[in-house]
């Protein structure tokens, strides 16, 4: 269920003022941290949309980031079943490890979640300088060259296939993929609207 201001209700603090906040990055699916929210941790957190918790260290609230800068701005907030824990899909600007790592657990990765990590550095890239990466230099150029790339490498992709020559059939479906989240990435798409119509046609 998706929490918001007029649902707030919804929740249950009854059985603890304090109830466990799982934040996931919402392009990653990374699962970056757990906290704890109250009732006005959560309102304050749907208000600013910035994830805020109650620091049972300070006794107080505390805003992700609000000293490193690290914030982890909201997308979601969603509860469980029972209505008595939150699993929050937030953008995060920058590591949310205190010790610098993208993630409190970080020895963790969903397998596709490197796809999510790629599209963001390529759109990152869209208005760094063509001489700092090729990616920069490709949206420095023309919209057909990006055009161009992909149906070279799909042609490249299929010719592996064909060849039965399966480590270059991966190496050419990743530089297809890249492309690709160029060329959307140029277009004003994401990766995730190219799954939602993936899932509508699955329905």
């Amino acid at each position: 269920m998706i929490i918001n201001k007029q649902n707030i209700a919804e929740v249950d603090f009854n059985k603890s003022t304090l109830i466990p906040a799982i934040v996931q990055d919402a392009l990653t699916g990374v699962v970056l941290m757990q906290g704890f929210m109250n009732r006005e941790a959560l309102e304050v957190t749907l208000e600013k949309q910035l994830v805020t918790f109650y620091s049972r260290s300070k006794s107080r609230l505390w805003t992700k980031g609000e000293t490193s800068n690290n914030v982890l701005t909201l997308v979601e907030v969603h509860t469980d079943c029972d209505k008595d824990s939150l699993l929050i899909y937030a953008k995060p600007q920058g590591p949310t490890c205190h010790l610098g790592s993208e993630s409190c657990f970080a020895d963790t990765m969903p397998e596709l979640a490197f796809l999510g990590k790629l599209e963001r550095v390529i759109a990152q890239r869209k208005t760094a300088s063509p001489k700092s990466s090729y990616t920069a230099s490709l949206f420095a150029k023309d919209l057909s060259r990006s055009c161009q790339k992909v149906g070279e490498e799909g042609v490249e992709v299929a010719l592996a296939a064909m060849k039965n020559d399966n480590q270059e059939l991966l190496n050419e479906s990743a530089d297809l993929l890249y492309h690709l989240i160029v060329l959307l990435q140029r277009q004003g798409l994401t990766l995730s609207e190219v799954v939602s119509t993936l899932e509508n046609r699955h329905k």
